[in-house]
């Protein structure tokens, strides 16, 4: 087996770590890896099922709970994605018939994208497969664990909140 193939997963980084020691960094690496992990596969599904990329999932979600459209800055800062990669993405997603892209007003200054009646089918046939396969991943995890989970996390990102520095909060 080469090199390429082996899958070294993040924990191994503490792997010889006491138990017990650096619970804060096994943490982190465990959320990391966790992750990692889930996001490969639903990349890996986006794109074998349905011929999309995680960045054009997620593109997809915020214009379809704004039915009226987002400007593509705004579109920047909820994906967390660049300017010009949103530019190449809504392109990409108006020639497949996905996304329309309108000057409100006439303003060439302002470019609104907004899914149109393709795509929002095309997203909700997509959101619903990507419910269905984190539910198949957590299959194996009890709903009550998912919940105290989801509390426990929540302490832990305010936590982290907490404790920025600077305008990294922003």
């Amino acid at each position: 087996m080469g090199l390429a193939n082996v899958k070294v997963d993040l924990e191994a980084i503490i792997s010889g770590t006491q138990e017990g020691k650096k619970q804060e960094l096994r943490l982190w690496l465990r959320m990391l890896s966790t992750t990692k992990l889930i996001s490969q596969e639903i990349r890996r599904r986006l794109r074998n099922e349905f011929g999309a990329t995680l960045p054009q999932f997620d593109l997809m979600s915020q214009l379809f709970r704004e039915p009226d459209g987002l400007r593509l800055g705004e579109l920047s800062k909820r994906t967390m994605v660049t300017n010009g990669n949103i530019t190449g993405l809504v392109e990409r997603l108006e020639i497949d018939g996905l996304v329309i892209r309108e000057t409100p007003d006439g303003d060439r200054r302002v470019t609104v994208a907004r899914l149109t009646d393709k795509g929002s089918t095309a997203f909700a046939k997509m959101a619903d497969a990507h419910e269905g396969w984190l539910r198949d991943m957590m299959a194996d995890v009890e709903p009550a664990v998912i919940a105290d989970m989801l509390t426990d996390i929540g302490l832990v990102k305010r936590s982290a909140s907490n404790h920025l520095s600077g305008d990294a909060g922003a």
